[in-house]
């Protein structure tokens, strides 16, 4: 099996659209939403090695210093597949996009770091 790091994007306009809605069809939408992801976990909590969670703000280090970045990263899962392409598969229909304003989900492997043991 394979590691693979699964991000979780989202943009600030599938946020407005989100925060559009009423006070009543935004609570019960996160409550189903709730739902249907603790269901997703628990459905492959077997191959599931780092359960992740949202992203807060982001800073960048770089040889200018320390700044204030922005990024579309909502939150992060690490999960074991035998493939890229299976690991994609676990997350089609997932609530994030399905039921939150989020707009995606990147999955990339973790490769090994060249030349260690």
């Amino acid at each position: 099996m394979k590691t693979f790091l699964a991000i979780y994007l989202g943009t600030p306009a599938g946020r407005a659209a989100w925060d559009k809605l009423d006070e009543a069809t935004r609570q019960a939408r996160m409550t189903s939403g709730m739902k249907a992801w603790h269901a997703w976990q628990d459905s492959h909590k077997a191959v599931t090695l780092v359960p992740g969670g949202p992203l807060g703000k982001t800073k960048r280090v770089s040889a200018s210093g320390i700044a204030d970045t922005k990024n579309a990263m909502t939150g992060y899962i690490v999960v074991q597949a035998e493939t890229q392409e299976d690991a994609a598969r676990m997350f089609e229909g997932h609530p994030h996009f399905t039921i939150f304003p989020g707009d995606s989900v990147e999955i990339m492997e973790c490769l090994p770091i060249p030349g260690a043991s």
